[in-house]
């Protein structure tokens, strides 16, 4: 599904990963959210049939009320979410994973207006493939991602590996560098994994080939906590 995960730092030094939610799951609250949309402004066309013009003004205005505002309103209240978001388990949030304001929540949803062209989210999904985020041009200008809910984030587990202790202390960084790898390994060919474990050679020692990919499988359940 294009999903990939992002650390940020908040101003109290405190690292969040937020997993950001790729092309496919949007897509899926998006069409939620246009049925939604749909039926309430069906309905409101239904109802303004028996005023004449008066009851097309307010249908127009429901629409656009509907179509523009109620989704940035929706953003802001529930926690970055629309009906379609919260039924697919995403959330709209800032850049540095603080919930959404309402002047970013205006910019990205009035912005889909751009978004849409040439037709059906072309641009929107040009730049979302092109960009690390998955950042549609809504949320460009606007400094927002699109994440999973807190308890919605994939999941993702290490292999079964006989937990090894790494011979050395590891950084933060290196650690994290050894989980996500162990993470990966599965959707690597063996070679893959293996050329890539021969690049930690300095914490795998003189292994080679399988038994250094065995090994750096090893001390990644370790530092999971596998014992």
């Amino acid at each position: 599904m294009l999903d990939t995960a992002r650390r940020v730092s908040t101003p109290e030094g405190i690292e969040l990963t937020l997993y950001l939610a790729g092309p496919v799951p949007r897509a899926l609250a998006w069409a939620v959210d246009f049925f939604l949309r749909a039926a309430v402004v069906i309905a409101v066309l239904m109802v303004a049939g028996y005023f004449g013009w008066a009851g097309v003004g307010m249908a127009l205005l429901v629409a656009f009320v509907v179509e523009w505002l109620a989704p940035a309103w929706f953003e802001v209240l529930w926690n970055g979410q629309t009906p379609g978001k919260r039924a697919l388990g995403i959330a709209v949030v800032h850049d540095d994973g603080t919930p959404v304001r309402w002047g970013p929540a205006l910019t990205r949803n009035l912005l889909r207006a751009v978004d849409f062209l040439p037709f059906f989210y072309g641009f929107g999904l040009a730049a979302m493939l092109i960009s690390r985020d998955f950042k549609r041009l809504g949320d460009l200008a606007a400094g927002t991602v699109v994440v999973y809910a807190p308890g919605k984030a994939p999941a993702r587990s290490l292999p079964q590996a006989p937990p090894q202790p790494p011979p050395v202390p590891l950084s933060l960084e290196e650690q994290r560098v050894v989980l996500e790898l162990a993470e990966r390994s599965a959707s690597l060919t063996q070679e893959r994994l293996e050329e890539l474990a021969e690049l930690a050679a300095p914490i795998t020692g003189r292994a080679a080939g399988a038994a250094s990919a065995a090994r750096l499988l090893g001390m990644a359940s370790h530092l999971a906590g596998r014992r």
